[in-house]
């Protein structure tokens, strides 16, 4: 006999919408939090929240029946939790961008989520601001790292038996490659990269990928830790 969900809400989309607007599933073992949660969403115009889960399994079984733009995944969850949601929500919709929604504590998780195809990650405290900025930051193709978070790792990098590993010697890199890299550590978009540096995103995407090429880097994140382990840049 198929399992009643244990909790799924699913919200309509509104008519007549202004623009285009990103369907985003919230999932969270905690209901008052996923209520905080969808209340900030609420007054971001290009955001729809179309339903909240509270655990892995509800997400999944809600996905593969309605397909959502983005997630923002709890890590750990009774059951399924957010590292397998994560790698089997990606099996089911491998264009659907899923944000991890974490507290400091979970630093264990942090590279199996990057393994299992997370775009990015915000701290459960983090601000309106913060959260728009991190999802407009993924919805233009790019990734998200909580600079706190991003300080956390760092400091953990040598406890953590699955850490990237990164080359002994750091390679050369141009000035404009540095200062690229730099606005990636400050979780800037290409487009903000771009107008920051009066060039294309274009040019943008082009020094991004010569840098992951450079670095032998998989990510984003795999790439700041590069750069701070080498010194390239401050955060």
């Amino acid at each position: 006999m198929r399992r009643s969900p244990t909790f799924i809400h699913q919200w309509p989309m509104p008519a007549n919408l202004p623009m285009k607007q990103h369907k985003l599933i919230i999932v969270d073992d905690h209901q008052l939090f996923r209520h905080g949660l969808r209340m900030l969403l609420s007054d971001m115009e290009n955001i729809a929240v179309v339903a909240e889960a509270a655990n892995g399994e509800d997400f999944l079984e809600f996905i593969e029946k309605e397909p959502v733009d983005i997630a923002l995944m709890d890590i750990a969850m009774p059951g399924v939790d957010g590292v397998e949601a994560t790698r089997l929500g990606m099996a089911i919709n491998p264009e659907m961008k899923i944000i991890a929604i974490s507290m400091f504590g979970d630093e264990e998780y942090y590279y199996k989520m990057i393994e299992a195809g997370v775009k990015g990650f915000v701290l459960k405290d983090s601000d309106s601001e913060e959260l728009e900025k991190a999802l407009n930051t993924i919805i233009d193709g790019g990734t998200y790292f909580s600079q706190e978070l991003l300080r956390s790792i760092i400091m953990n990098m040598g406890n953590q038996k699955n850490a990237p590993k990164v080359e002994k010697e750091a390679i050369k890199l141009s000035k404009r490659e540095l200062e690229v890299l730099k606005l990636i550590c400050d979780g800037d978009s290409n487009a903000e990269i771009a107008d920051t540096l009066c060039i294309s995103q274009r040019t943008v995407e082009r020094h991004r990928s010569n840098l992951l090429t450079k670095t032998g880097a998989k990510n984003s994140i795999n790439l700041v830790m590069y750069a701070i382990k080498h010194k390239l840049v401050e955060i």
